[in-house]
């Protein structure tokens, strides 16, 4: 019986990370007298520090989403209403983090307040506060909030998610199915994860610590309470918990909120370099020991890689330090920093080792859905657009009896120009219609084998 006493004892002491010598071991106090000292491990102590500074978020606002069959343009005169997608309120449920208890700052997942028009974030004894968005980064998946009025705030302390290791104790926090703040444990399952199809830049932290629906936007923890990612995903049938979870890594929220604190924006650092996964066979026939890293395809010309001297065929080991397994996680790097910084790169080429430092470009939004080109311009509310393969941006959809509709964009059709200046891409487009903002501007428009120019107000 003291035997297993003694073995129940020491399960639970690995339970939460500590490591014993064998003579340790062998003293470890009794269950009876942990249970009669107060002395039970446990994680309650941790988390009475952590839980302050994890939030549940309250959403409403209303969507645009498409009608079930869309009348025929020539038709849209007689029922003009049919032509629209109809907006619809919706309400939903998620988590945050306070990072910053001065400013009444607050991270959480980008979907949960997209498009939402009230934002209300409940602290865990109870009180309610009115929240807006300074600022997001669908691509990351993350956004920041600021409360409207709010005291006696408690920041949650970050870590360092470059430090973890697979194995290491996992803490997950947030308000599942809306039930309210709730807990539960794991350990780091993968590093690095990506390729799962849920956001643009991918570098997941994979937890076996129980994920569901509302715990979109909060905390894992390491078991200091320090922030080691903010969730995001799960994978599992019909959205529940089967113990295959992603959070994004603390350090990539880090310069993600710091750019939009910063400068209120987000925007990407671009190497100018396409390429793949090194495997096995790839890594032996360039004659290289290992098989984690980026893999080069190709350098664009006139690039941040192409002035730096990167060439096809070299393996990308490194940023700053730091060792790449992927080129998933070399795209998520370089992403989070902001355009001009210098990044040192490991490179392997021809048998050698050897570093290079990397001025970062400006990264150019290659497309732009129907539902962010009024961003662009008003005029533009219904179109998709994307950068065109031979210069210019190529219109890639219209919807019906909308504004670019009734501008005159038809599908297929490429902007080439602004006035005279010469559109080389969105970028270059964006730029041209903020310089021109408030003037009349006409856009000369490529259609077929004819061009014509229409007037933009």
């Amino acid at each position: 019986m003291k035997k297993t006493l003694k073995l129940t004892v020491v399960a639970s002491l690995f339970a939460l990370g500590l490591s014993l010598q064998p003579q340790a071991i062998a003293a470890a106090p009794m269950l009876p007298e942990l249970v009669s000292s107060g002395q039970l491990p446990s994680l309650s102590p941790m988390l009475k520090q952590v839980l302050p500074s994890v939030v549940n978020i309250q959403v409403k606002g209303k969507k645009t989403v498409n009608q079930g069959f869309q009348l025929p343009e020539e038709f849209l005169f007689m029922f003009p209403q049919l032509g629209r997608q109809q907006p619809q309120e919706f309400k939903a449920l998620g988590s945050g983090v306070i990072i910053d208890a001065h400013e009444g700052l607050v991270v959480t997942n980008y979907h949960v307040i997209d498009s939402a028009d009230d934002i209300k974030v409940s602290t865990s004894d109870g009180r309610q506060f009115d929240a807006e968005k300074i600022g997001g980064d669908e691509h990351t998946d993350l956004a920041l909030l600021k409360l409207k009025e709010y005291d006696r705030l408690q920041a949650i302390s970050l870590a360092n998610s470059d430090e973890l290791e697979v194995g290491d104790f996992a803490v997950a926090i947030g308000n599942p199915f809306g039930l309210g703040q709730t807990v539960t444990s794991g350990i780091i399952s993968a590093l690095g994860r990506s390729g799962l199809n849920i956001e643009n830049i991918e570098n997941f932290i994979q937890t076996d610590a129980a994920i569901n629906s509302g715990n979109s936007g909060g905390a894992l923890i390491n078991l200091k309470g320090e922030l080691i990612g903010i969730n995001t995903a799960i994978l599992g049938p019909n959205g529940g918990n089967i113990g295959i979870g992603f959070a994004i890594p603390v350090n990539m929220v880090k310069k993600i909120t710091d750019q939009i604190v910063n400068y209120g924006e987000v925007k990407r650092g671009m190497l100018g370099v396409t390429g793949s996964e090194l495997n096995a066979d790839l890594a032996s026939s360039f004659g290289y020991s290992q098989n984690s890293g980026a893999f080069v395809n190709e350098v664009m010309k006139d690039s941040a890689a192409d002035k730096a001297g990167i060439k096809s065929g070299d393996i990308i080991t490194s940023v700053n330090g730091k060792q790449i397994k992927s080129f998933a996680q070399l795209r998520a790097e370089i992403a989070t920093q902001r355009p001009g910084s210098n990044v040192t790169l490991g490179i392997f080429r021809d048998g050698q080792e050897s570093t290079l430092t990397v001025q970062l470009d400006e990264s150019a939004k290659t497309i732009i859905s129907a539902d962010e080109s009024s961003d662009l311009s008003p005029a533009f509310e219904g179109a998709s657009l994307a950068n065109n393969d031979d210069g210019g941006v190529l219109i890639t959809e219209v919807a019906g009896n909308s504004m670019a509709a009734r501008l005159g964009l038809k599908k297929d059709d490429v902007i080439t120009a602004v006035n005279r200046s010469k559109v080389k891409d969105l970028h270059d487009l964006r730029k041209m219609l903020q310089k021109s903002k408030g003037k009349v501007s006409a856009l000369r428009i490529k259609r077929g084998n004819s061009e014509l120019y229409l007037t933009l107000r």
